[in-house]
């Protein structure tokens, strides 16, 4: 039986290329960065060459960017860290209804200890726009904080413009980039964002790194403590052997985004062709326009599915998908992204996510959409 994995919103396989670089820093650089002897310079060096290599693919410079183990601790780092260092400013945050957990759960943190949280409503695209957000500005706002892409439903937010207004209201602006970095261009000299997270392991790149960009002059208090590494804001010896792979894996990425992009939207359309011509009743969530979503995820509405049942029936023949974010992994929990798109529908309770990678190919959009047939077919029988 063929296994296809389309599950890479979750995460993805390492790349060959990061891999090995990941294993050559393991194998011939164990030294700490921080040590001044030549095992600890050797490693240095490879930790700066990896930070400039990061911060060039976004337009920063390597100082800007702060290495962290995860997209979520780098989340956490900009919206605690920024907010507990201007609570002096004001104590309004702004964010949106369908972000990652790694923000909703940390507004949620906040507002236990007496921060003030807008969380704005989406339309049925899964979007906002800069005058929701600029309508919910008060003299009390220091930070507005929205994803760039969703990692649910491929949903792009109108970043450059909610950007500007942030800068025009003078209000620091942080944007969760982890699924749309190596994809979409992101360039921090054209976009006035003051924090970016990107994540590792979505790109092709090792678990266990990801960074934030932090806008030179901007002050955050660190939320780890106990020694002065990523310029006194993320205490801990850093992992130069996973920072080394990320690297190496952004590289590619960016290499091959334009062919990856239109790889991912070649499978998309394909499967959804295959859906419709097994004559299986569907419908896609979030944007119809391919400019307002990302190409490599699409997430669809089985009516009358039971969705828990229905992936448990992908995973025995052989296909890896999932119901939303991979942080909410055995949940039962009907999507907050979907429910606040489409309020008062089942289609939280019956959606699907499919998220494709470069190794995926036309051929298996095929097999899937048979094998859906089939499902949905046994799960109708048994109903009746």
């Amino acid at each position: 039986m063929r296994s296809v994995y389309v599950d890479h919103a979750a995460t993805t396989p390492v790349a060959p290329v990061a891999a090995e670089a990941v294993m050559k820093v393991l194998q011939t650089n164990f030294g700490n960065p921080s040590s001044i002897h030549s095992h600890g310079r050797e490693a240095r060096k490879e930790l700066d060459r990896a930070r400039r290599t990061l911060a060039s693919t976004i337009g920063a410079e390597a100082e800007e960017l702060v290495l962290t183990s995860s997209g979520t601790e780098a989340d956490n780092l900009a919206i605690t860290g920024y907010v507990k260092a201007h609570k002096n400013k004001g104590t309004h945050i702004i964010t949106t209804a369908v972000e990652h957990h790694a923000v909703l759960h940390t507004c949620e943190k906040l507002e236990k200890e007496g921060f003030q949280v807008t969380y704005l409503p989406v339309d049925q695209q899964g979007r906002v726009t800069a005058e929701q957000v600029k309508e919910a500005v008060t003299d009390d706002t220091i930070l507005i904080t929205i994803m760039h892409g969703n990692n649910e439903v491929g949903t792009l937010q109108p970043i450059k413009e909610i950007a500007e207004t942030a800068a025009l209201e003078g209000i620091a602006f942080h944007t969760d980039a982890v699924q749309s970095y190596g994809l979409e261009d992101i360039d921090i000299t054209a976009v006035p964002v003051t924090m970016l997270t990107a994540s590792s392991h979505k790109i092709n790149g090792p678990k266990g790194a990801a960074f934030l960009y932090v806008k030179k002059g901007t002050s955050l208090i660190p939320s780890l403590t106990g020694g002065e590494q990523e310029r006194k804001r993320r205490a801990g010896t850093e992992n130069v052997p996973a920072a080394a792979g990320f690297s190496a894996a952004a590289e590619s990425a960016m290499a091959q985004k334009s062919s990856r992009y239109e790889h991912y939207q070649a499978l998309r359309e394909h499967f959804v062709t295959c859906l419709q011509n097994e004559g299986v009743s569907f419908k896609i969530n979030g944007p119809g326009d391919e400019k307002l979503k990302l190409p490599h995820i699409v997430n669809i509405f089985f009516p009358g599915i039971q969705v828990e049942s229905f992936l448990v029936q992908l995973d025995l023949a052989a296909i890896s998908a999932s119901s939303g974010s991979a942080c909410t992994a055995g949940s039962v929990e009907p999507s907050h992204v979907l429910e606040a798109m489409y309020p008062g529908q089942e289609r939280a309770n019956a959606s699907v996510r499919f998220s494709f990678g470069r190794e995926n190919t036309l051929e298996e959009m095929e097999y899937m959409a048979g094998e859906i047939k089939k499902i949905i077919d046994r799960m109708s029988a048994a109903v009746l």
